[in-house]
């Protein structure tokens, strides 16, 4: 049965959305989740259309794409998919075809954090590990106990601050008043929260937005980060405890994080939130 390589409409995108929910009951491999697709909402409707990519059979979408850039596509199958031999040669096909629209670069890299046949086949055809990420998740079937930071849900009033830090956080970043509210327009966000943590002199100091795949999935967190000034005082640890306490308010059975194998400061402030590391996941790149 033909698979097809489609580009979905803007009005396609709550569909491709409401599928990956699917995608996240708890036990499911970790990928990409529907939230990273809510983040990069803040380029409009039109960009993130145009940045994501579906596989399906007979209508039914088996696979994800979302291209983060020229040399980068983030993956997500249908977990019972994982060992669909037509889907993961058909995947890795268009992958390595420039005509297809997936991948321009020729040495561009693939983030597919599931065991299965398709990071196989690409092994198989020569792509090699890459950089590697570690996935992490905390279990929210207990209470969360409090973080110890004043923390607000973000609003119209609070939007300046969760834009100040987010830029203090991440060196370079564009993210605006405006993104902001993109983001918050789009359809994931109904599943979302930003949340701003406060120091005691009402400085605004760390911030994270989570994504909840409804109730009884796996929750995300994406970004989290603390300001440049407010470093070294713990407000990591804080603002990643108030986000798995989010998202036991909003249903989800887990919350996860993904961090960068060489991040060992950010695996450890996850781990001292309560996430617990899986083993790391090398991204794969296509070589020559």
């Amino acid at each position: 049965m033909t698979i097809l390589l489609s580009t979905p409409s803007p009005g396609d995108l709550v569909e491709v959305v409401h599928t990956m929910m699917e995608w996240q009951y708890e036990g499911a491999p970790p990928q990409l989740h529907p939230g990273d697709i809510g983040w990069y909402w803040q380029f409009g409707p039109e960009k993130t259309a145009a940045a994501v990519r579906t596989w399906s059979r007979r209508d039914r979408i088996l696979g994800v794409g979302l291209l983060d850039g020229p040399d980068l596509v983030r993956l997500a199958i249908d977990p019972e998919t994982r060992e669909d031999e037509a889907l993961a040669r058909q995947m890795a096909e268009d992958l390595t075809r420039p005509d297809r629209g997936v991948l321009s670069a020729e040495n561009g890299s693939v983030e597919a954090l599931w065991k299965g046949r398709f990071r196989e086949v690409l092994l198989e055809d020569g792509w090699e590990p890459d950089e590697p990420w570690i996935p992490m998740f905390r279990d929210l079937s207990e209470p969360v106990a409090d973080c110890g930071l004043r923390v607000e849900v973000v609003g119209p009033d609070r939007v300046a601050d969760r834009v100040a830090v987010h830029r203090g956080a991440f060196t370079g970043s564009k993210f605006s008043v405006e993104r902001w509210r993109a983001v918050a327009a789009g359809p994931m966000y109904a599943n979302a929260r930003c949340l701003i943590g406060y120091d005691d002199r009402g400085d605004a100091v760390a911030g994270t937005t989570v994504w909840s795949a409804g109730p009884g999935n796996i929750g995300m967190l994406e970004p989290l980060g603390v300001h440049s000034d407010h470093q070294g005082h713990g407000y990591g640890r804080a603002i990643a405890v108030a986000a798995a306490e989010a998202l036991q308010d909003m249903g989800s059975s887990s919350a996860t994080v993904c961090a960068e194998g060489s991040n060992t400061a950010a695996v450890a402030t996850y781990r001292s939130a309560g996430y617990q590391p899986e083993p790391a996941v090398p991204d794969l790149r296509r070589v020559g």
